[in-house]
């Protein structure tokens, strides 16, 4: 499986989400997506959503376990290759966050327009370190969930366990919100990918922190992953912060309401700069040739 998980990083970071052929064929996620969303309006509806909701996350886990071992069972490794390649986001991450800082050397709005294709919180009257600020987030929080994660499934249950997370990951995305209308039915998705979430998050923050050129110590990482509103999202942020040097998290605005979140590493520089989103990049890709090196070092045992 760790050979399998080698190759399938290395074409990720190699191709990443070509538009030749996504633009041909729905990505997968893209059909997950479509799935969730037809489950949400037909199910979503009525008395007991919280079981409906139970149940359709029941139903999306066997369905994406049962495809899985049917993939699984295709003789030799190529298609397992093939789908974990296109379930991991390495290189599209990375192209994505480097478009928001190309985006803020142009102007002020083509790096807000950039930075809205990659978070859920208000871009309109962000300045240029929140814009810097909220793609440096979203670089160590989507390394986590679109990297290591499905790495970390991947090797410990094959294509079972990458389809069950990423169909959970995605639902999560979709309808794992406090909001009235999916506080209840969302509640099973937002609880299930807060599980799978646990090791994968606090793997990625030790990593980032082991690549860390003077790291502190262990214990205000801990402190500041704690101040999240996530029980996971926080641990990559809280790494990430101190490896580039600045603070993250702070006030933000969802839905034209301004929420006083704390800030991450609080000590660190408040202006943030797209030099720090390069910087943040390059610690996404220490973080993927460190993950290399250990999966390299797990084929040879």
């Amino acid at each position: 499986m760790a050979i399998a998980l080698i190759c399938a990083l290395i074409l990720d970071a190699l191709i990443g989400e070509p538009r030749w052929l996504w633009d041909r064929v729905p990505h997968p996620a893209v059909l997950m997506g479509r799935a969730i969303g037809w489950l949400d309006t037909r199910f979503n509806r009525g008395g007991d959503r919280k079981l409906r909701g139970v149940l359709v996350m029941i139903s999306l886990g066997l369905v994406a376990i049962s495809l899985g071992l049917l993939l699984s069972r295709i003789p030799g490794q190529i298609v397992e290759v093939f789908v974990a390649a296109i379930l991991l986001a390495q290189r599209s991450l990375s192209d994505h966050i480097r478009a928001v800082g190309d985006g803020l050397r142009l102007s002020l709005g083509d790096g807000r327009r950039a930075v809205a294709n990659i978070v859920s919180r208000d871009t309109s009257h962000m300045d240029d370190s929140a814009v810097s600020r909220s793609a440096i987030e979203s670089a160590a929080e989507n390394m986590s969930d679109g990297v290591i994660a499905p790495a970390f499934w991947f090797l410990v249950a094959g294509l079972p366990g990458l389809l069950l997370y990423k169909i959970t990951n995605t639902a999560d995305s979709m309808i794992g919100y406090r909001t009235p209308r999916h506080a209840k039915f969302g509640w099973a998705a937002a609880r299930f990918d807060d599980l799978l979430n646990l090791i994968p998050a606090r793997l990625t923050a030790s990593m980032i922190w082991i690549l860390t050129p003077r790291r502190g110590a262990i214990a205000p990482l801990i402190a500041d992953a704690k101040l999240h509103r996530s029980p996971n999202a926080g641990w990559p942020e809280a790494a990430m912060a101190p490896a580039v040097g600045v603070a993250l998290a702070g006030p933000r605005s969802y839905d034209g309401q301004m929420i006083d979140f704390p800030y991450v590493n609080r000590r660190g520089r408040h202006t943030v700069t797209p030099d720090d989103i390069d910087s943040a990049i390059q610690v996404l890709w220490r973080v993927w040739f460190l993950g290399l090196g250990l999966l390299l070092l797990l084929a040879i045992v």
